[in-house]
């Protein structure tokens, strides 16, 4: 997998790559919408303890499929408007360290639940 970095266009707004070219993969992981739900059915009050969470339980599901973070190809991230996107920005960006990932985020006016302040989905390539 290799980042593409035109140099005709402006550098990324953040810690993210604007296209990851992924070539001879023959597997694929796509996540569904991952909420901060922990494995007793509890939701963290705070945004980056939700934001933590969710990394953690991505974490566990590339873990199953044999993956690693360096294995992610791309990362949507929704946030409820009005949250301070800073601590999900910086998760990321230590989960994934010095990989670059295609990354979206985008503001919602609320989730499934409204405990929820904030879900990620990532999809995967080895």
């Amino acid at each position: 997998m290799a980042e593409i970095r035109p140099v005709d266009i402006a550098a990324p707004a953040a810690n993210y790559a604007h296209a990851v070219l992924t070539e001879g993969a023959s597997r694929w992981l796509h996540t569904s919408g991952v909420v901060p739900v922990a494995p007793d059915g509890s939701t963290p009050a705070g945004l980056a303890d939700q934001a933590a969470l969710v990394w953690s339980n991505i974490a566990a599901m590339l873990r199953d499929a044999e993956m690693a973070t360096g294995d992610i190809v791309s990362v949507t991230t929704y946030v409820v408007v009005g949250e301070d996107l800073a601590p999900v920005m910086a998760a990321r960006d230590t989960v994934l360290g010095e990989h670059r990932a295609a990354s979206t985020l985008v503001t919602v006016p609320a989730l499934a639940r409204p405990e929820w302040r904030m879900e990620i989905a990532v999809i995967a390539a080895r």
